[in-house]
């Protein structure tokens, strides 16, 4: 992560992933999610790996259920 132009670039791939890989989840949850855990691992020693690591950590923090559904959705 170089810049701060590369964060925007990580963090919108990351959450158009993860609103693909739950449609259930309001949009604005998922964001939320990455933005969590962008912050988390930020300063990762291997920054390499952020995407997955912060994928991963925003996929833990959103339902797994239809709890939280977009009015709508399904």
């Amino acid at each position: 992560m170089a810049t701060p132009a590369d964060a925007v670039d990580v963090i919108g791939h990351v959450t158009d992933r993860l609103k693909k890989a739950h449609p259930h989840v309001a949009a604005a949850l998922v964001r939320e999610a990455v933005r969590t855990a962008y912050e988390e691992f930020r300063y990762a020693r291997v920054p390499d790996y952020l995407p997955v690591l912060m994928e991963s950590r925003a996929d833990e923090l959103l339902p797994s259920g239809r709890e939280n559904a977009r009015p709508g959705a399904g």
